[in-house]
């Protein structure tokens, strides 16, 4: 992401939600990038989708500019996309899904669904539908991701609507991904079980990069917030509302 710029238009105003955005994302590494609500982060991954076109700057993909390309054309040169709420396919069997995402790459379905933490016996014929728990949609979308070996994946808050067992079967996802898999795996997330998976955590604010760093110097960081400061505090330990924590 070379000078990516995104701005839309507000009530009478234009809004700038990305400013300057420079990244550079290496082979088969995971990065996570957090950051507080509404700063940016899920536009980065949009942007790099081309679900979000940027206003200004380019995307870069193998020395290829894909700046103008559009979401099928840039899925087709091996970006892959995961939303906070997958879809649910009403009439759609799991196994009819990932065919359909493999396409004619020579994957097979079953390993697919041990690689997410899934038994193929259990889920090859279910239908998709509202019995699946949030969990398992989750498990099954990264896997009709996987069915593509994408070069890059991209995750939007992955743990946004699972239970806490989900969530670290979830994570336990994406060591496997990352073990077995030649990809670059993007993720929005603020949770610390995503964080530790990081090989470079980027800290984005108010719509700009504001740090790249290890996961370790970034968790050592969080570690020393005071969770005591007087602005957490409820009126009774005497905390006031205009005070504001450093």
């Amino acid at each position: 992401m070379n000078n990516v710029n995104v701005t839309l238009n507000g009530n009478n105003e234009k809004i700038d939600i990305l400013k300057n955005i420079n990244l550079a994302f290496e082979n088969n590494k995971i990065y996570v990038i957090t950051g507080p609500n509404g700063s940016g982060k899920s536009t980065i991954a949009k942007s790099i989708m081309g679900i979000m076109p940027v206003t200004s700057g380019q995307i870069i993909l193998d020395d290829v500019d894909i700046t103008g390309k559009s979401i099928t054309e840039r899925a087709k040169l091996g970006i892959g996309y995961a939303f906070q709420t997958p879809a649910r396919f009403k009439g759609l069997k799991a196994a009819d899904m990932l065919n359909l995402a493999k396409g004619e790459n020579d994957t097979d379905i079953c390993q697919l669904f041990y690689d997410v933490g899934l038994c193929a016996q259990d889920y090859l014929e279910r239908e998709i539908d509202t019995t699946f728990s949030g969990g398992e949609l989750k498990r099954i979308e990264i896997a009709s991701i996987l069915a593509r070996n994408p070069k890059i994946a991209l995750f939007d808050e992955p743990e946004a609507g699972i239970d806490l067992w989900s969530f670290q079967r979830l994570t336990e996802t994406f060591e496997k991904m990352h073990q077995r898999y030649d990809t670059t795996i993007i993720i929005i997330s603020h949770q610390e079980r995503i964080l530790k998976l990081a090989d470079e955590v980027i800290l984005v604010s108010d719509g700009t990069i504001s740090e790249i760093t290890s996961r370790e110097k970034f968790l050592e960081t969080i570690s020393h917030i005071d969770s005591d400061c007087a602005c957490r505090n409820d009126c009774i330990k005497g905390g006031a509302m205009n005070v504001e924590c450093n």
